[in-house]
């Protein structure tokens, strides 16, 4: 009797080691999302690669020692190679996760914490607040889902009774950080996600029942919330007005950008956009909002017309498709929550950038498993992950990466401090690993151009223009081509400059000092310039714009005498 008793307890504490492991190595990979690198550029995110990596070999770890476990207990092969507790453990491991963020979010708001931008007072572990929110809009549903999943409380469990208060404290939690983001997609994101989890969630029977009983009612009641929506959607427009239109004509360049290159553009989005934003300034016909709002994005803010743009159509549809039949598959298996989190991100996703981020790429992907085919390929595709990881050597090439973004650090600071041949000598040992990073190559192109190394810097910033739509570079190009006495083509990269971003002043200035060059005078087009410059209202005023008015009163009184 009493070895039966020590061997039903070996079982139980077997089965609770095994169920921790499969936890651990689901929770660890997603885990990324809490680990900020303080001591690399802000919004540098290959800190969080670098765990991923070290991440998915403990989950391999993680793996390896549950199916030993099973396979001791005498388990059958399709039982210690499945993961059926796979859905489960995303869940819980988001809910966690989140809990954890909207309490660093709290902190943040009360002054315990700091901020991971000085701009922002609420960021959690993100740079900015937007993913932030949309990471909890995304955590939402699924919180939602486990606390009504579960019948009566008088008939739960203790550990029922359990999961139920943790998911919906951690949804509280969530519901008091989220409108403190000020973010209008994650609010829309959240709503739809928990609106739909809710509606899976109801009682057919009594559904029917009601609406026949009570259509008319129904009917009105719709129409009465569909009118606060409009009004409610106003009221964020107006909300934040230039963010809007931002976005708006951010939407419409990306479009135009789409036409030039339908089958995608291989040298990225801000190369495609760039061209693109240029072309459609030099034209003259647009609206006077529209050069307000224009400027030098990294992202689309939008990832299906950015995927389109950068991969082309076929990809964003193939997908798309995955997703879908994810979804359905993850609605047959009821598994409400996880579905609920993917609809939240794909409405996030349409005026933001989750997917450039890798907290939200390593979510999406388990959130996918997790509808269902998670079940049965979850451990091959982790370890398979793992061997492609640390085989193929990414973890070291994101290490190396690392590395040199800590290298970076104390080469800008070097390159702020005016020491440019200390700069250009610590960038040119870095370039090898940032080569693809275009603030990076703006920096060391500018610090080259300083030390009068003007070809040496066109060459990093030509390269620079790939990775960044920012008119500066083409500022700093065509200064370079003015210095090389190249003045057609300084005046042809100034003037792309200017319609790239006609609402800046500042290379209105460099045309002005470059047609009153003794070697290239115009004295037509210097007044011009110089009448742009000292009579266009800046998006932002500054002491440098009175520096520059003043300089190019200047010049204008040489050139008469």
């Amino acid at each position: 009797m009493e070895e039966n008793r020590i061997k039903i307890w070996i079982h139980k504490i077997k089965d609770t080691a095994v169920v921790l492991l499969h936890f651990l190595a689901v929770c660890s990979p997603l885990s990324l999302v809490c680990v900020t690198t303080p001591e690399l550029l802000a919004g540098e995110t290959i800190g969080q690669w670098v765990w991923f990596g070290k991440a998915v070999l403990f989950s391999a770890g993680c793996i390896v020692a549950a199916c030993l476990l099973q396979l001791f207990d005498g388990s059958s092969r399709k039982k210690m190679l499945s993961f059926s507790c796979f859905s489960a453990c995303v869940s819980w491991s988001l809910i966690l996760l989140g809990g954890i963020e909207a309490v660093w979010g709290l902190r943040q708001l009360y002054g315990f914490s700091a901020s991971g931008h000085f701009r922002y007072a609420l960021t959690g572990s993100f740079f900015n607040p937007g993913p932030y929110a949309g990471y909890l809009a995304m955590v939402l549903p699924v919180c939602l889902h486990h606390y009504m999943q579960f019948g009566t409380w008088k008939w739960m469990s203790a550990s029922l009774k359990l999961e139920k208060v943790a998911a919906g404290v951690v949804g509280v939690l969530i519901l008091c950080v989220l409108p403190a983001t000020m973010s209008r997609s994650a609010w829309v994101a959240a709503v739809i996600g928990c609106v739909w989890v809710i509606y899976m969630h109801r009682d057919r029977r009594k559904w029917n029942i009601l609406w026949r009983r009570y259509k008319k009612r129904y009917i009105s009641y719709g129409i009465g919330i569909f009118f606060v929506l409009i009004v409610g959607g106003a009221g964020a427009f107006f909300l934040k007005p230039d963010s809007a239109l931002g976005r708006l004509f951010l939407w419409k360049i990306t479009c135009q950008a789409i036409t030039k290159y339908p089958w995608g553009c291989d040298k990225g989005f801000a190369f495609a956009y760039g061209e693109a934003q240029e072309a459609y300034f030099s034209q003259g016909d647009y609206a006077e909002w529209e050069e307000r709002v224009a400027g030098s994005p990294e992202y689309a803010f939008n990832e299906y017309l950015e995927l389109i743009l950068t991969q082309g159509p076929v990809i964003c549809i193939m997908l798309i498709v995955i997703t879908l039949a994810c979804l359905w598959a993850g609605t047959q298996f009821r598994r409400y929550g996880v579905c609920g989190a993917i609809i939240a991100l794909l409405i996030f996703s349409f005026s933001s950038y989750p997917m450039h981020l890798p907290a939200f790429i390593v979510a999406y992907v388990c959130l996918l498993l997790a509808c269902g085919i998670g079940d049965i390929i979850a451990k091959p595709v982790v370890l398979s992950a793992c061997l492609i990881i640390w085989i193929g050597g990414f973890h070291g090439k994101w290490q190396r990466e690392k590395d040199a973004c800590r290298g970076w650090v104390n080469a800008r600071m070097l390159y702020h401090a005016g020491a440019y041949a200390a700069a250009n000598a610590a960038y040119d040992k870095l370039y090898p690993q940032l080569r693809e990073k275009g603030t990076f190559l703006f920096e060391y192109g500018h610090s080259l151009h300083k030390a009068g190394f003007y070809n040496e810097s066109n060459k990093y910033l030509d390269k620079a223009l790939v990775y960044c739509a920012d008119p500066m570079i083409l500022n700093v190009i065509g200064k370079n081509y003015q210095a090389l006495r190249c003045y057609h083509w300084a005046e042809e990269l100034l003037l792309a400059s200017v319609h790239r971003l006609p609402g800046r002043i500042y290379p209105y200035y460099l045309l002005a000092k470059l047609y009153a060059e003794p070697e290239f005078l115009n004295r037509e087009k210097f007044e011009e310039m110089k009448r742009i410059v000292l009579m266009k209202a800046p998006k932002i005023h500054s002491t440098a714009i009175e520096e520059m008015r003043r300089e190019v009163e200047e010049i204008a009184k040489k050139l008469e005498k």
